[in-house]
């Protein structure tokens, strides 16, 4: 989400505008802060890889038979949000969605499935193509199923 060399006042604008998206969307189940646009939105609940404390990103999700696909875009920025290694350090997760908390185990999307996911994204919601344009690093993909699939 930020980059080293960020204005502060941007990062404290940012950080206050996570904060009260968060705390809408828990307070209304999701009707305020559940959409963007035509983007869905979930709360992800991870463990942070370094500081080991929960951590909370509102992000956009698309739904594929019963499972939560995640992109890790970062606007197209050079480096993956932070929320990508934290999945890979700890991929046992709790989502909110619309009102649900939801235990989910997150993996990595390859090769052909991947590709499958990323058409499906991005016929859809063209913004994406358009961050992979913009950086050089390949924008990943998670796949999040729930505890009783």
């Amino acid at each position: 989400m930020f980059e080293k060399g960020d204005d502060p006042l941007k990062k404290f604008v940012m950080r206050t505008f996570l904060r009260l998206h968060t705390a809408l969307y828990r307070l209304s189940n999701g009707k305020i802060g559940g959409n963007m646009g035509d983007n869905k939105i979930l709360l992800l609940n991870s463990i942070g890889r370094k500081s080991g404390k929960e951590r909370v990103s509102p992000l956009a999700y698309i739904e594929d038979n019963g499972r939560y696909i995640l992109t890790a875009s970062n606007g197209g920025g050079p480096n993956h949000p932070g929320w990508y290694y934290n999945l890979l350090n700890t991929p046992n997760v709790t989502i909110e969605v619309m009102g649900k908390t939801i235990n989910a185990m997150a993996k990595m999307a390859e090769g052909a499935e991947r590709n499958r996911l990323w058409e499906k994204l991005t016929a859809n919601f063209d913004q994406f193509r358009q961050y992979q344009e913009k950086t050089d690093r390949t924008i990943q993909m998670f796949i999040l199923t729930p505890e009783q699939l």
